[in-house]
């Protein structure tokens, strides 16, 4: 699975809005800067963000935008969804995005993509904003942590 860059952008800004949390709007301008997206760009990401009703937003001098739902109605598997459609890593086992394949009938590497696919969106929709951003940044010691060579991973 790999998430767009609208997703990448969604996701930083909405971990920066959670960040602040029941404080004062924060305007694009910083949003872009702190998140090292482009202004116009993440403008049109977040009047998407908020026709989903999770931002809100207040124009003037002091305005800008807050989230407009608790960071723990909303999860991850939401947002990727939203804004990429599927979770799935090919499209023969994707729910909405399924396109039949002709080896479909014989095919036994299909379930290990229907397991990572079951597991991806589990681990995605059971994950909140608020549990999220109780986290940590992950190291460059726990990307190769546990994998021999980690060519393609």
């Amino acid at each position: 699975m790999r998430v767009s860059k609208r997703t990448d952008y969604a996701l930083r800004a909405l971990f920066t809005l959670v960040d602040h949390y029941g404080g004062s709007p924060i305007p694009i301008r910083e949003l872009a800067r702190r998140n090292d997206a482009p202004k116009r760009f993440l403008e049109q990401i977040m009047l998407d963000l908020k026709a989903q009703g999770w931002v809100d937003s207040t124009a003037g001098a002091r305005g800008g935008y807050v989230l407009a739902k608790q960071p723990g109605a909303i999860t991850m598997g939401e947002v990727v969804r939203h804004f990429d459609g599927i979770l799935a890593p090919i499209d023969c086992v994707s729910v909405t995005g399924y396109k039949r394949c002709s080896q479909e009938s014989v095919c036994r590497f299909r379930r290990v993509f229907l397991d990572a696919r079951n597991y991806v969106a589990s681990v995605m929709d059971r994950s909140t904003l608020a549990d999220v951003a109780k986290g940590s940044p992950v190291t460059r010691q726990e990307l190769s942590a546990g994998f021999v060579g980690g060519e393609g991973i």
